[in-house]
């Protein structure tokens, strides 16, 4: 079956269906990476948009169970140049195009991915359709161009309920963090729990008050969609969060952190989706390539207002990457740590939150 996807340029790109049939708006971005499709799909901070693969072939050692990093696909589309039509893998339980179709996740192979790229890098990032029905396509450029996005997307992913989850790792002493969920993988909930962390995990509207109730060792910032200014509940939870425990933020988080202390964010031209960003620590000098997934960042000259200084700067574009306070046991990172594309070299940003919490404990001991 033929399948089209028309950009609010007027651009138009044919191609075939892959997936569920039928019409899907959504902001256009791409993803550099060459694995981790599933990861992709199923990631929240995905919420909203559809996503172009730029690497050719995708599908190719199928899908399983265990990757899933929420409990549905979360992406409005997926784009593809060309799909494995014989994938294989030990642990594969599916192909993609079954898992699209039946999770209602409407796609398109066959296009030059890589000439979409191109487009979105030269005019940032677009709006779009992936339609199946291709009798009409011009009519449908208006609508592209009026197209909006969900005004709180935060909320269509953050849980709704309080959960716990137990510590995996033994260590000496389980410190208790309290997870503020704005759309988290399920990837960073394991890393935490190999950490030694015993999590509470609480939705995105909870209040400071009734997090410092559950008395955490620390709080966690997750990461999340959108913009980040329009989670301004989560903003004043963070406000009255600072001074009262340790508080370590990813991705969504450390762009609310630095809202709530005064900072500002702006949306980038294209953003940081993929495995593959070097990230250079401003103290240790040490780089290290870091998996991303954002469209907006911390605007740096904002900081001069902030008690915040730069701890982490990506060295393809200079943008800002990790904050610290220069007085509380507050600091965030725009990357994801779990994610592991080093394979593993981010990790210590956890024993790192873990030092800060141990050290927070000893000082506030009665």
């Amino acid at each position: 079956m033929k399948a089209a996807l028309v950009l609010e340029t007027g651009k138009i790109l044919m191609g075939e269906s892959y997936g569920a049939i039928g019409e899907a708006f959504g902001e256009v971005v791409f993803n550099t990476g060459m694995t981790g499709y599933q990861e992709v799909l199923t990631d929240p901070s995905y919420s909203g948009q559809m996503v172009c693969m730029t690497y050719p072939l995708i599908g190719n050692y199928g899908i399983n169970r265990m990757d899933d990093q929420s409990e549905k696909a979360q992406v409005q589309g997926f784009i593809v140049k060309e799909a494995a039509r014989n994938p294989s893998h030990w642990q594969m339980e599916k192909n993609l195009s079954r898992t699209l179709a039946q999770a209602g996740v409407v796609g398109i192979k066959g296009i030059d991915t890589r000439a979409l790229t191109r487009i979105i890098r030269e005019h940032g990032v677009l709006r779009g359709v992936i339609t199946t029905e291709t009798e009409h396509l011009s009519e449908l450029i208006p609508k592209v161009k009026a197209w909006l996005g969900p005004a709180d997307v935060v909320a269509k992913v953050s849980t709704s309920e309080i959960y716990t989850l137990p510590a995996t790792q033994t260590v000496k002493s389980s410190q208790h963090v309290v997870v503020l969920d704005f759309g988290i993988k399920k990837n960073i909930l394991h890393a935490m729990q190999e950490s030694g962390f015993r999590l509470t995990v609480v939705p995105h509207t909870t209040t400071a008050t009734q997090i410092l109730d559950l008395q955490p060792d620390g709080v966690f910032l997750s990461n999340g969609p959108g913009d980040p200014k329009s989670v301004e509940v989560g903003i004043e939870t963070i406000r009255g969060l600072m001074g009262e425990r340790p508080v370590f933020g990813i991705c969504l988080g450390h762009q609310l952190l630095s809202l709530a202390l005064g900072g500002d964010t702006y949306k980038m031209k294209f953003g940081h989706r993929g495995g593959n960003q070097p990230v250079q620590d401003l103290n240790t000098k040490r780089v290290t390539i870091t998996s991303q997934n954002h469209g907006y960042a911390i605007a740096e000259e904002s900081l001069d207002q902030t008690p915040l200084y730069v701890t982490h700067r990506n060295l393809n574009d200079q943008s800002v990457e990790g904050v610290k306070h220069r007085d509380l046991p507050v600091f965030s990172v725009q990357y994801h740590p779990e994610a592991g594309p080093g394979p593993s070299e981010s990790l210590y940003l956890f024993d790192e939150f873990a030092q800060l919490m141990q050290e927070w404990r000893a000082q506030h001991a009665t």
